[in-house]
């Protein structure tokens, strides 16, 4: 509960501060709500070069309002005047302190002067001074302090940084298989306006020119194999990998089944030493870190031994897109082992085999609940102190049935993107939906490049 302080109670020299972390997200809401949308203020659309957001002085200075509408006075009082002299700039990352002092009450006419300051916490260095007057509340309120709704800024910093990290990588040679409708086909020639990989279109010619001719796209200088069937396609696909012709594969207008099935051909697929699994890769709006989801389209009802592969393939793919150390939750509906919950049994065994190198390149926690693996708070109310509770970047789901659920409850609902990729193959295999926008196609061949150039180290 927080109370404010009235006219009346206010003391000279008496003074109040508030700490404030500026986050990129802050300074987006603050461009949308002032109307101030200049580039220095919005660190990815400053084109000098340097990835800063340089803090708009009026943000700084809505701080110090924070302190005079919240603390002292607090609620009910409203603003005459406000002078500032900005004297340093701070930038997204930064700790500000404000600090407001009463420095003068005028009994006439109930208005206070309040000497205001804000200091960069890491160095102390001066960034505001300044002095306000402002009409003190006469009544005594009181409220609470967490009233107001959140926000969620929706944007997808991860998948931009995922791009910036794999355009400067040599395109990704891919077969592209069955790009005979629109989207599919103007996926795989934007992700290579991005140099994220050079096609090769293997499909029935006639439809993927019609398509071509339908979107408006020149296909004049990309190879393409002319081969009506799907499976026969997919198969093709598959011989132009094992003949050094192509690095992946990517699917287009057909089933996943149909793609897969030559791929795990055990004689001439594209078996490598663990199962397929499928990785989701999720930018979720808020959250700090990529979220990496497994298994939700390929393994329906893993058992442990095929839940190993589904973790250290996640791991891997964790790194190959610049995660030092994935933390990875293997979640349960509980977070402690219960014999009649198998998925609770089975994250317990894999915790264990992570810890004795069994699993290797992440740190695995589990069981966990789905709130303690991705919330520290939750993770404090049940006692848990791992490095992964409450940090998971990597979900591992008991079954394919709740892996999908999972997925796609975090792209409708919470507007996530979310880039697939088959992982346990000897190439990866980009596997997007028909819904997929350009965003989530275009990550899932930054994921694929990324993962290539790092199981492989062609990064030149």
């Amino acid at each position: 509960m927080t109370e404010n302080k009235t006219f009346d109670e206010l003391q000279v020299g008496e003074s109040a501060e508030l700490r404030r972390l500026i986050t990129q997200d802050d300074l987006i809401v603050f461009a949308n709500v002032s109307g101030n949308h200049n580039p220095m203020h919005l660190f990815d659309l400053d084109d000098d070069g340097v990835e800063e957001a340089i803090a708009p002085g009026m943000y700084v200075g809505a701080v110090v309002t924070a302190v005079l509408g919240n603390l002292l006075p607090g609620a009910g009082t409203l603003y005459r005047s406000q002078h500032f002299e900005f004297c340093a700039h701070v930038h997204a990352g930064d700790e500000l302190l404000a600090t407001v002092t009463v420095a003068a009450k005028n009994d006439r006419d109930g208005t206070v002067t309040l000497d205001t300051v804000v200091r960069r916490v890491a160095d102390d260095l001066l960034v505001l001074t300044g002095q306000a007057v402002v009409e003190a509340p006469r009544r005594k309120l009181s409220y609470e302090a967490d009233e107001l709704p959140g926000l969620v800024v929706q944007r997808h910093r991860h998948f931009d940084a995922l791009l910036a990290r794999a355009e400067p990588l040599p395109a990704l040679r891919t077969a592209v298989v069955c790009p005979q409708e629109a989207n599919a086909l103007a996926g795989a020639l934007l992700a290579r306006r991005h140099t994220l990989i050079e096609p090769i279109l293997v499909g029935d010619a006639a439809a993927i020119r019609a398509t071509a001719e339908e979107i408006g796209a020149q296909l004049d200088d990309i190879e393409i194999v002319d081969i009506a069937d799907h499976r026969a396609a997919a198969r093709t696909a598959v011989e132009l990998v094992n003949a050094g012709r192509a690095q992946a594969l990517m699917k287009g207008h057909l089933h996943t089944d149909d793609l897969l099935h030559p791929a795990l051909d055990k004689q001439a697929g594209l078996r490598g030493e663990r199962r397929f699994t499928h990785v989701f890769v999720m930018d979720v709006p808020g959250l700090d870190h990529p979220l990496l989801v497994t298994d939700a389209a390929i393994n329906i009802a893993p058992d442990l031994k095929t839940k190993v592969d589904i973790l250290q393939n996640a791991i891997d793919l964790g790194r190959a897109i610049g995660i030092e150390e994935p933390k990875a939750g293997v979640l349960s509906a509980v977070e402690t082992v219960n014999p009649e919950i198998p998925s609770s049994v089975d994250a317990a065994l894999l915790s264990k085999m992570a810890e004795r190198g069994q699993i290797t390149g992440g740190l695995v926690d589990g069981p966990l609940a789905m709130d303690n693996a991705v919330d520290m708070a939750a993770a404090r109310v049940k006692g848990l102190t791992s490095p992964v509770a409450g940090r998971a970047e990597i979900l591992v789901v008991p079954g394919l049935d709740a892996g999908n659920m999972l997925a796609k409850q975090l792209t409708y609902i919470s507007h996530a993107e979310g880039a697939g990729v088959v992982m346990g193959a000897r190439v990866p295999i980009i596997l997007n939906s028909r819904s997929d926008d350009d965003m989530s196609r275009l990550a899932s061949c930054a994921v694929a490049a990324l993962h290539h150039a790092w199981t492989t180290g062609d990064d030149a």
